[in-house]
């Protein structure tokens, strides 16, 4: 079986944001790696300061995960948000509610609506950066 999980990089904001996104998915399990816990052997490798998330990863699902770390020093493009990560939700209702506290601080690019596909469905980039798309399939 094959499972593909969105790494999302930031310019030093990636505890924030995945905590943020702990509360509005409501999971509990969020692992978080500093680069102050890489070992001294391996500090070359890695040009952050100590308190920057090396890696985190927060459970979706069972199959899914979403994953990050700070890279303050790389090049922009490949800190380039240029993808939308889509939540297939089961409920108007909550759909409504991720749309709402996901959007908070952000920017709403298509408020929840009903479309001519047969979609609930709403988009916005989060206080991040971070674009989502929510679709509940009516």
């Amino acid at each position: 079986m094959i499972t593909v999980n969105t790494y999302l990089i930031f310019d030093g904001n990636c505890e924030e944001a995945f905590n943020f996104y702990k509360t509005v998915l409501q999971k509990d399990v969020l692992q978080i790696s500093h680069y102050k816990d890489v070992p001294q052997s391996d500090k070359q490798l890695f040009n952050e300061s100590d308190e920057k998330v090396m890696h985190a990863t927060l459970q979706v699902s069972s199959e899914t995960a979403l994953m990050g770390c700070d890279m303050t020093n790389a090049p922009k493009q490949l800190t380039a948000y240029n993808f939308a990560l889509y939540l297939r939700i089961d409920s108007t209702g909550q759909a409504d509610r991720l749309f709402r506290e996901l959007s908070e601080g952000g920017r709403i690019g298509m408020p929840m609506t009903q479309t001519f596909w047969g979609s609930y469905y709403g988009i916005l980039t989060d206080k991040f950066g971070v674009t989502w798309k929510i679709g509940v399939n009516l």
